[in-house]
């Protein structure tokens, strides 16, 4: 179906909600909230797609995980594929439940018995069900970087400058 590099698709099926999955601990606009995780069965046939739908808001409390409305019948999706999804540091492995951490594929497959597509699509077609679709760039966080490495060198090289005067220095 898909190449081994991020590629635009546009798939055809319906959601299996049952099977939806939150991503916990996902920020956007400085809030805390999950992306919502679904498996969508292709049309005319028995295989699925994960469908990174997009991101709600978390709830004050975690005791109650938010609302999300799934589309009903037959949909069309347009995003970007790839073949995992983001990954953040993961102690649990095959983790299971509606919140999670990450999602493997392979585990997840396993879980509910369902055929999958080695691929992940990252929806960025407009569907009627309240998510945010603003994904963070595949360069964010470069420049977080560029500033580290600049305030690192800047320190070794005021460790220079005081090493030279204070050697130079009278007792």
């Amino acid at each position: 179906m898909l190449g081994a590099h991020l590629q635009s698709v546009s798939v055809t099926g319906t959601f299996v909600p049952k099977y939806s999955v939150m991503l916990d601990n996902k920020l956007r606009r400085g809030k805390a909230g999950y992306e919502v995780v679904t498996p969508l069965r292709l049309a005319g046939s028995d295989l699925h797609v994960l469908v990174n739908r997009g991101w709600v808001q978390a709830p004050p409390t975690r005791d109650v995980l938010p609302e999300v409305r799934t589309p009903p019948g037959e949909v069309r999706i347009e995003g970007i594929a790839s073949e995992r999804l983001p990954r953040l540091l993961n102690v649990e492995k095959n983790e299971q439940g509606k919140v999670r951490q990450t999602l493997e594929l392979p585990a997840f497959a396993a879980q509910t018995g369902l055929r999958l597509q080695p691929r992940v699509i990252e929806q960025h077609s407009t569907t009627d069900d309240g998510l945010l679709r603003e994904w963070p760039r595949p360069d964010a966080g470069v420049e977080k970087n560029e500033s580290y490495a600049l305030q690192w060198y800047s320190l070794a090289a005021l460790a220079v400058i005081l090493a030279l005067v204070f050697s130079f220095r009278k007792s």
